[in-house]
């Protein structure tokens, strides 16, 4: 009689235990549900998820992005801190989507392992659940997936797809952006998701005590801000020129995104102070200034493009809304050979 006969379960002997798929997903069904609106048609269970638009778009524009969190989510497991992770994996998508005017619909997420952990993985679904809730769109859907012999030892991976909508005549361009335009840029938590290969570098090589290392890798790990209902909010009042998400790449290279070519930006940089983790990164990474600036976000998550009479008005109004912010610059018209200067 073949081996295969005798064990009753030989899937799980190579590694894949279906039925603790099945249990994470009665662990998280609640806290899924949790974020569906009446849009979203039918429950977690089937095949795919559906979700029905609002008649209030008289022309709609889908809007999708997709992203992982890097790296951060090694140093998340180093330090058993896995209770924002899914945040980040949220943020890093919707983020991206509202930089165009698109208001988040629904999520997916994907959650590769080399070994389910239930309770591990329900911590971090409810995380992204929470965040989609957070952000006014559904966790729609998602897949877990059990890989051994693929990812070594206890390793996991997320990656996330988030689609969202946006009334063609709303859609956020460059085109708006003028010379003499204000940047305002809203704070970061910390390094959000970009920057963690070097990030642990600098943290491993760094003679640390207990203490140090928790302090630093707290303040590491801070999940990703949420802006999706802060821009939504403003969108609703003030016209915005333009938008970037700092991520990788820093300020010098996302603010030009968001920029027509024939012009350019100078920042100061004593507008605001860099946040004590760059610091800590800058002098124990023995980091330049100007490297800092193309791989950090530096305490700036995102930047608005405004018109500089509606600029306090509009800071005013972030601060409400529990953001600090500042007046990092202008744009101006040096053009494309030069198209981010630090003052």
């Amino acid at each position: 009689m073949t081996k295969e006969i005798i064990d009753n379960d030989p899937y799980k002997s190579a590694g894949v235990d279906i039925q603790a798929g099945n249990d994470l997903v009665d662990k998280i069904k609640d806290d899924v549900a949790s974020s569906h609106g009446p849009n979203v048609l039918g429950n977690i269970g089937g095949f795919a998820g559906m979700f029905k638009l609002d008649k209030e778009y008289k022309n709609p524009i889908l809007v999708a992005c997709t992203d992982g969190v890097g790296t951060k989510v090694a140093l998340a497991q180093e330090t058993q801190k896995l209770d924002s992770i899914g945040q980040d994996l949220v943020a890093m998508c919707v983020n991206d989507l509202i930089v165009c005017g698109a208001k988040p619909l629904f999520f997916l997420d994907y959650f590769a392992t080399s070994k389910l952990d239930v309770n591990e993985a329900a911590v971090i679904i409810k995380s992204i659940a929470k965040a989609c809730k957070d952000s006014g769109c559904a966790l729609l859907g998602g897949e877990t997936a059990e890989m051994p012999g693929h990812y070594a030892g206890n390793n996991f991976d997320l990656a996330g797809f988030s689609v969202g909508c946006v009334d063609e005549h709303k859609i956020l361009t460059n085109k708006s952006v003028e010379s003499g335009d204000i940047l305002l840029g809203i704070e970061s938590s910390g390094p959000h998701s970009n920057g963690f290969s070097l990030i642990r570098k600098i943290i491993s090589e760094s003679d640390l005590n207990i203490d140090e290392y928790q302090h630093i890798t707290e303040m590491a790990l801070k999940p990703t801000h949420l802006y999706p209902s802060l821009i939504l909010n403003l969108l609703s009042k003030y016209k915005i020129n333009g938008m970037a998400h700092i991520t990788g790449g820093g300020l010098t290279e996302n603010i030009p995104r968001s920029i027509p070519k024939n012009l350019s930006v100078t920042i100061n940089k004593s507008s605001w102070e860099m946040p004590e983790i760059f610091q800590w990164l800058q002098k124990n990474g023995n980091i330049l200034e100007e490297e800092m600036f193309r791989v950090f976000n530096c305490g700036i998550g995102m930047v608005l493009i405004v018109d500089k009479n509606n600029s306090e008005l509009i800071q005013e109004d972030i601060r409400s809304l529990g953001f600090k912010n500042y007046i990092i610059g202008e744009v101006t018209d040096e053009g494309i050979n030069n198209p981010v200067r630090y003052l």
